[in-house]
């Protein structure tokens, strides 16, 4: 099998691309570096970067349906490196007034999860792990063997 060199771009559907670019940039410090206008010249998706990311980008696309069906998915989980990490992320989401969960203790390590705009679930979750066994729990992972 060839191998594969990590993630290109996640990209998130949205209703209103410039609330959501402004949006994500105030809470994810996300900067455009691609704009991607359609056959009419209205532009309609930008790709750009984050800090902590890497290589990899975040696009935003306008799509409607995509944006209202994806309301409360997690997409995507952010990662951050410990408990601590989790936790000032949400002093960081306080700040500017975005709702969010308390620390969840999660299958693994430790969860945040807050909403987008357009209602989806963003997860930052901690490479850190807690330790405890959640196997038994319906909804938590398990190990498989």
């Amino acid at each position: 099998m060839p191998e594969l060199a990590g993630i290109h771009h996640v990209k998130m559907p949205v209703t209103d691309l410039d609330r959501s670019r402004d949006w994500y940039g105030r809470v994810l410090g996300f900067k455009v570096t691609h704009e991607f206008p359609d056959a009419d010249g209205v532009v309609r998706g930008v790709a750009g970067e984050v800090p902590g990311l890497g290589d990899s980008m975040l696009c935003l696309r306008v799509n409607p349906l995509a944006a209202q069906g994806c309301q409360g998915f997690d997409p995507v989980s952010f990662a951050v490196p410990d408990r601590a990490g989790v936790e000032a992320w949400a002093a960081h989401l306080d700040t500017l007034g975005v709702p969010h969960s308390p620390v969840i203790e999660a299958s693994i390590g430790w969860l945040l999860v807050f909403n987008d705009p357009d209602g989806l679930d963003l997860h930052l979750y901690s490479w850190a792990a807690h330790g405890v066994d959640h196997a038994g729990v319906p909804g938590y992972g398990r190990p498989v063997s």
